[in-house]
């Protein structure tokens, strides 16, 4: 895969509704694990059950920055409101060119705007690598928010895989949204 990270580090923050939106530095590690536990152990829209270490979430943030992708954070004066990342979809070489997003709100930040900034940046940074589709795995269909915001954005249903995960006592669908980056599937890609 090309790498972004010269693009990346020459990117200017922008500025939502006095939220910055920037690429993840490790400074921001602790934040994000917090707002990460949050959602392993209050809600159903991650499937972990044992909210990983700051350790761990350094490791994944470094592993998103070598394949060249974009983490971003949404920050006010050095709070973190939410973040969101792309990652490789699959590491067998035929999915190179496909990788999947993920976003998270800290408490209480939903429905200002934030989530909708957030994913829209990394999607324009998307646009700038080889890759040609983004998927969205959604845990639940009634993560309505999430739904919707990715139809917001373009992203297409796939399809729904029922009772895939089973948390706080209940069995969760998986909801698969899709959307083309550049030319999509319409073209190969770059040799």
């Amino acid at each position: 895969m090309t790498a972004l990270a010269g693009t990346q580090a020459n990117l200017s923050p922008e500025p939502v509704n006095a939220a910055t939106i920037r690429e993840a530095v490790i400074d921001d590690i602790s934040q994000i694990q917090q707002i990460y536990a949050h959602h392993v152990l209050s809600s159903t829209t991650t499937f972990e059950e044992v909210p990983p270490t700051e350790q761990t979430m350094r490791q994944r943030l470094e592993h998103v920055q070598e394949h060249g992708l974009p983490w971003l954070v949404a920050e006010i004066d050095g709070r973190i409101l939410g973040y969101c990342y792309a990652a490789p979809y699959n590491l067998r070489s035929a999915y190179r060119y496909t990788i999947e997003d993920s976003i998270y709100m800290a408490d209480g930040e939903t429905g200002k705007g934030i989530g909708q900034a957030l994913l829209t940046a990394l999607l324009e940074r998307c646009e700038q690598g080889p890759w040609r589709q983004i998927i969205a795995v959604i845990a639940g269909t009634q993560n309505q928010n999430s739904i919707a915001l990715h139809r917001k954005l373009g992203f297409a249903h796939v399809g729904t895989q029922p009772d895939t995960g089973y948390k706080f006592g209940q069995w969760i669908d998986v909801v698969f949204m899709q959307r083309a980056l550049g030319p999509g599937g319409s073209l190969p890609p770059e040799a």
